[in-house]
């Protein structure tokens, strides 16, 4: 992982991370956008990943209308927060905190830092995590 990439935060103690509907914002793919989520994948990855950009950078698999993945049980594995930290090479220690940071700063990116999506991401952060989450 780079050193100066704003997911090294720590997560503050009590706060564990969930997916909430509605949000979409790890579904805007558009690698000059993310250009290290591209990078932190193999050239196999990275052309599926590829492959999944839409015209508008947004994956050809995201229901716009319905903010839902179309292929969510069948999602490719950099599309899974669970793997975030091995895909990055994060301690596992740490993997709760770098997908936090890493989910607050798309959602920041594509809703805006005060907007109703971020607060209700923060919300769910507070809530004990559901069994089938990432």
């Amino acid at each position: 992982m780079q050193p100066d990439h704003p997911a090294q935060q720590q997560a503050p103690k009590g706060l564990a991370w969930q997916c909430i509907n509605g949000c979409g914002a790890c579904c805007r793919l558009d690698p000059g956008e993310r250009p290290e989520a591209l990078e932190a994948l193999d050239a196999e990855e990275q052309e599926l990943y590829l492959s999944m950009v839409g015209a508008d950078g947004w994956c050809r698999h995201y229901d716009t209308g319905g903010q839902r993945c179309r292929i969510y049980e069948s999602r490719p594995r950099f599309c899974r927060v669970s793997n975030l930290a091995s895909i990055f090479e994060v301690d596992e220690s740490e993997a709760n905190g770098f997908a936090i940071a890493c989910c607050r700063q798309q959602i920041r990116s594509e809703h805006g830092g005060r907007g109703r999506v971020l607060r209700r991401f923060e919300r769910a952060l507070r809530q004990p995590p559901s069994p089938a989450e990432a």
